[in-house]
């Protein structure tokens, strides 16, 4: 494929920006179908005289319908779509991209879809589609994954389509935390990932950010030991990654502990721990669940991340410690490159 796009790069130049737009609006038209021309335009940012033009010929190729609702993706353009994403990437260049950040950072494998969050929320839904195909492909019967909660992470359940298949896998949430919105705790999206797989899964009914001696009482219930218990015996951790500042004030901690957190230097945040970009710790929130020291013993850890505001945090957490794959959009891969 490289060969070829080097030949068309040559002789038919302007043919790549074409195939982009042509790309882009049958993608923006899968995720927010039905939808009208003046709102895909907005969406994507184009005039609504250059949408009109490329419409109307994806009308005539069959691969958009319209209704009184609005344009909807025919299933031939939903095939195509499909058949695109390869042939995409390397166009866009992400596979150089994605060597290039292996080659950087500690991490052994990188998978970047194109866009930024940042610029368009419809890529958090590509992000979620590659994360939730990933973990379908990676998971074995007798898996026991640890997942986080977090806004992208339960967009990777969305994604998922309950499965038929009952299938023996075990989803756990990685920490306890009930402080947050009920559809992003990690309760939440272990649940709804597991109706997806098809798998089992356990809950952790455990307040964010106790005292010591109340973790140290509540770890001693059955219930609560017997989940611990999986977690180490997890061999695949899915967590993601937040902007230290914003996770600080969803936790609702009090605005001097935030600008002290800020004043540290801290970015990232993930499993409850606050990083500065060089990866040192700055602050913890008492958790029960799984420790930062116990990444080490899990077979496979994933990051997520989309956007670019995000690239300063994934290179926090990266500089703390190694990742096996790390699942970003463009945005946080030019971000990282560029620091």
């Amino acid at each position: 494929m490289a060969k070829l796009l080097t030949i068309q790069q040559k002789i038919v130049p302007e043919i790549f920006p074409l195939i982009l737009i042509r790309y882009q609006i049958l993608r923006t038209v899968n995720f927010l179908q039905p939808i009208g021309r003046r709102a895909l335009a907005e969406q994507l940012r184009v005039q609504e005289r250059k949408i009109r033009n490329e419409v109307d010929f994806l009308k005539e190729q069959q691969l958009l319908s319209s209704t009184l609702a609005g344009m909807e993706i025919t299933p031939t353009g939903l095939i195509l779509l499909e058949d695109m994403a390869d042939y995409i990437r390397e166009i866009q260049g992400l596979s150089i991209l994605e060597h290039r950040i292996t080659a950087a950072f500690p991490v052994k494998e990188v998978l970047i879809v194109p866009g930024d969050v940042d610029q368009d929320e419809t890529v958090k839904k590509d992000l979620a589609r590659l994360t939730a195909d990933y973990l379908d492909r990676h998971l074995n019967d007798g898996s026991i994954l640890a997942v986080t909660g977090g806004t992208t992470l339960a967009e990777v359940a969305s994604v998922l389509a309950a499965s038929a298949t009952k299938r023996e896998i075990t989803i756990v949430p990685a920490r306890g935390g009930l402080g947050e919105e009920v559809e992003i705790q990690a309760n939440a999206v272990a649940a709804n990932i597991a109706k997806g797989l098809g798998a089992n899964y356990r809950l952790l009914h455990v307040p964010d950010d106790l005292g010591e001696d109340s973790i140290q009482s509540i770890i001693k219930e059955p219930k609560i030991k017997e989940i611990l218990e999986l977690l180490r015996q997890a061999d695949m951790v899915l967590h993601g990654v937040g902007l230290a500042e914003e996770m600080a004030r969803r936790r609702s901690m009090a605005p001097e502990q935030i600008g002290d957190l800020v004043k540290r230097g801290a970015v990232g945040e993930a499993f409850g721990y606050y990083f500065a970009v060089d990866g040192s710790v700055v602050h913890s929130t008492s958790s029960v669940g799984l420790q930062l020291a116990e990444l080490k013993m899990v077979n496979q850890v994933i990051a997520v991340a989309g956007g670019r505001s995000k690239a300063a945090a994934v290179h926090a957490v990266l500089s703390n410690s190694p990742r096996d794959t790390l699942i970003i959009d463009e945005g946080v891969a030019t971000g990282l490159l560029e620091m």
